[in-house]
């Protein structure tokens, strides 16, 4: 197989993985196992970015080749039983469970046998990855060995109690007991429910037998409960009042919307929800704006529709209509539904934004799918403004569904300051909490922001990284980040940006080398020598972040081989011997990594002198400057002992050097 082709395979893998990662409606009776494969499988990630970025440089064996495409093999059919459980009725996974868990341990077994085949001394890998897939491999043989163990025996018979009663009273501690075990508590969980049985019919042809009409009947019951019974129940979150969410204005008679029936451009209740050749549903105006706007890509997913037809979705349609039916019979007002025809010039009492905001948003938007550059330079300069005012601005930016359009700017648009609006528009969104997830999962804007990162214009760039910082707060952002290729724009703005282009990149880079496996990648984006270049360079400005950057990276294999090559030792005695305590703290933090890595490194402390340093941190210093210098001080311990049994000290062993 040829070096591409290997390479090929080593990212079909890390897709493939991503994609299992991104099934994450873990349902609550399985929720444990699921929550446990995807886990695993992101465990072997690092891994597997390492294989593949080694293909370019080194020879992949035949055998690890026949161990990989084995792996590749086993990952479909664990991807395959995570989006069924994800969608799957929950009344069904407990029925059905011995079936589902016999999916799980069929999964888990072709899994490790597939791991178990890899020739892991064939790689050159990491021994901190090798023991990390060593891990992940006795997980798997410890739920292979446990079988059903994790088993809910209680749940299990209340639900098949409810399953085979035909009568009309069940009891009330039961019902409780069912609806908290399946997450059923609010009218949106049950209505998800009630979607996932209906799939079901449509996967059966519309003939799905006696044992959905019992599940229904089940769920019936479980809603009943819900819905009648709930002002004696002592469990706050199953109240009536738990459908109900505190608005702004302190107004507790708005229900929560479920986010299906959420248009994803507007974010508001659909009226009438339509189905495009991408397989999402919107809201018919909000689509038809969009196509009319000459944009031939989905809004949600970015893929590229092969019609601009609509078919209308009466199955949704239907469950608004319940689900509005319900708010109104218990006394809730439901959302307004979008109105089609003229505007009321009068703005609803409960809505957070007054007409005219409405409206000038509306217009904003209108010129950001215009097809004048002029517009769309104007609309997203007006739109940066507004959102870096308050989070009013942006909660209501966001809810207007200005966010795909600003990102379809980021690749589309040649125009360097609509870039430079667009994306720190983005950034200025992105400050709101409720904004980040919406901005990387439910638009894709990472690949345009690092587009941005790389051609943009300089504020541009700025800008970008700073948003990048931003969205990396959230753990899991940062896997997404590092995966889209935004470390070595990253490292290239640190090194050549302006003061405040290296400010931003250094903050996001810290960020992002928090998780494990973008320490490689920026490792071999060149960071170490920038770093320290960066510390050498006193007025750069820089020292702090790049010691706190260099604290990281230094515990990752190659961060350790690199800075030590790099004369690293020398400039962390220097620090230590007169830098800040927070520079103190981070030399010391870099000189425990690589001490540990090369007894060399050692040697050429102890000749820069730094025991006695470490003795005055020990003793003055702060707690982490003393946590350490006790660990340094230890370990010089420890080799002087070694090094006298063997009747060599360490004067001798500096002689040599």
């Amino acid at each position: 197989m040829a070096k591409s082709e290997k390479h090929k395979l080593a990212q079909t893998l890390i897709d493939s993985v991503n994609e299992i990662a991104s099934i994450s409606d873990h349902r609550a009776p399985m929720k444990k196992h699921c929550s446990n494969l995807s886990r695993r499988l992101m465990l072997l990630l690092p891994m597997l970015e390492e294989i593949r970025d080694n293909c370019e440089e080194s020879t992949i064996p035949d055998q690890v080749v026949t161990a990989l495409l084995s792996l590749k093999e086993s990952l479909v059919p664990a991807k395959d039983l995570l989006a069924f459980v994800s969608q799957v009725s929950k009344i069904y996974l407990v029925l059905e469970r011995d079936q589902v868990m016999v999916k799980f341990q069929k999964v888990t077994a072709l899994l490790e046998q597939a791991l178990s085949g890899i020739p892991y001394e064939n790689l050159e890998i990491s021994d901190e990855l090798k023991e990390q897939v060593e891990l992940v491999l006795i997980q798997l043989r410890r739920e292979i060995g446990r079988g059903g163990d994790a088993y809910d025996d209680e749940l299990y018979r209340d639900v098949m109690s409810l399953y085979n009663d035909t009568g009309s009273v069940t009891d009330s501690d039961m019902l409780r007991r069912v609806a908290v075990k399946l997450q059923l508590m609010t009218i949106t969980d049950l209505t998800q429910e009630s979607l996932a049985l209906l799939d079901m019919v449509s996967l059966s042809d519309g003939d799905p037998g006696d044992s959905f009409e019992k599940m229904s009947m089940v769920l019936k019951r479980i809603k009943d409960f819900v819905q009648t019974d709930n002002p004696n129940l002592d469990d706050a979150p199953m109240r009536l009042k738990s459908p109900l969410q505190k608005a702004q204005d302190g107004d507790l008679n708005l229900p929560i919307l479920p986010e299906d029936f959420r248009c994803p451009i507007s974010l508001e209740l659909m009226n009438d929800p339509v189905i495009v050749s991408s397989g999402q549903t919107y809201e018919r105006e909000c689509i038809k704006k969009w196509l009319e706007g000459g944009h031939l890509t989905c809004p949600k997913t970015q893929e590229t529709l092969t019609s601009d037809t609509v078919t209308p979705n009466y199955a949704l349609r239907s469950l608004i209509a319940q689900w509005s039916q319900w708010c109104e019979s218990n006394g809730i007002e439901p959302p307004k539904r979008p109105n089609n025809s003229q505007p009321s010039s009068k703005a609803s009492s409960s809505s957070s934004t007054s007409a005219d905001e409405h409206n000038k948003i509306e217009e904003l938007l209108t010129k950001l799918t215009s097809q004048h550059p002029e517009d769309q330079r104007s609309a997203a300069g007006e739109i940066r403004l507004l959102a870096k005012q308050n989070n009013h601005n942006r909660v209501a930016i966001a809810a207007s569904g200005a966010i795909p359009l600003l990102v379809n700017l980021l690749t589309v648009s040649s125009d360097s300051r609509i870039q430079e609006h667009a994306v720190t528009s983005i950034l200025n969104l992105s400050i709101c909490q409720e904004n980040k997830e919406r901005i990387v999962y439910s638009c894709g804007a990472i690949p345009g922001i690092v587009h941005v990162l790389r051609k943009g214009s300089m504020e541009a760039r700025e800008n970008a990284a700073a948003t990048l910082f931003s969205l990396s707060v959230i753990d899991e952002n940062k896997v997404a980040i590092g995966t889209a290729g935004a470390i070595p724009p990253l490292v290239t703005l640190l090194s050549e940006g302006s003061q405040r282009g290296k400010k931003d990149a250094a903050t996001a880079l810290f960020n992002l080398c928090i998780y494990q496996g973008n320490k490689g990648k920026a490792v071999r984006a060149g960071l170490v020598p920038v770093i320290m270049r960066l510390l050498t360079e006193t007025a750069s400005g820089m020292v702090d972040e790049a010691l706190a950057i260099l604290a990281i990276i230094s515990s990752h294999p190659d961060g350790k081989m690199v800075a030590g090559a790099a004369d690293a030792v020398h400039v962390m005695v220097d620090f230590i011997r007169s830098g800040s305590p927070r520079n103190k703290e981070n030399a010391a933090a870099v000189l425990v990594h690589l001490c540990s890595w090369d007894q060399q490194h050692l040697i050429e402390a102890q000749k820069l002198g730094i025991m006695s340093l470490l003795i005055e941190m020990a003793e003055n210093g702060t707690d982490r400057e003393k946590r350490k210098a006790a660990q340094l001080l230890n370990r010089f311990s420890r080799f002087n002992d070694q090094q006298k049994q063997s009747g060599l000290g360490v004067e001798d062993q500096i002689s040599l050097i």
